[in-house]
């Protein structure tokens, strides 16, 4: 007796536009449908934070794809044609907060109590992805402590 394996398939990437605030909801109904209506092709459905508005989706037929938003709310339009990896390949590999920032850099203050204020770098630390900072208009230099996703890179330090 003999077994056969079929060759893998390639899958493709599609992109499907949404309702921005609107993309997990659509991915749940995408999975429904995909069950309810036994679609075998499909692989994947990718709901980057990052971006807002789309939500991407991994299947070997373009026609299965069409089948499985056909009518789920929220999707505008078509789903758009095949996208390379590379293209969304940021969107996978988290970024670090911390990535970028010097000592010295002037940066704003994007939330919290501070919202708006700018303020200098005086230490980072990339453990526990904080910054301490001296805000720029106070009048005692008292320094700070922010995640780093509340800060947002105004001006580098000049290093000579």
């Amino acid at each position: 007796m003999e077994f056969y394996l079929k060759p893998p398939q390639e899958t493709s990437l599609f992109a499907i536009r949404t309702t921005i605030g609107q993309e997990k909801g659509v991915a749940e109904l995408i999975m429904k449908r995909v069950d309810a209506l036994a679609l075998k092709t499909f692989k994947a459905i990718l709901v980057p934070e990052q971006l807002k508005g789309y939500v991407f989706v991994e299947a070997i037929e373009a026609e299965e794809v069409q089948q499985a938003v056909l009518g789920v709310p929220h999707i505008r339009g078509k789903p758009i044609g095949k996208i390379n990896l590379a293209e969304i390949e940021h969107f996978l590999v988290p970024r670090i907060p911390t990535e970028g920032l010097g000592i010295g850099d002037l940066v704003e203050i994007v939330g919290g109590p501070f919202k708006g204020e700018k303020a200098k770098v005086t230490r980072i630390d990339t453990t526990k992805e904080e910054v301490t900072l001296e805000l720029l208009e106070s009048a005692y230099p008292i320094p700070i402590k922010v995640h780093a996703d509340y800060i947002k890179l105004i001006e580098k330090a000049n290093k000579l």
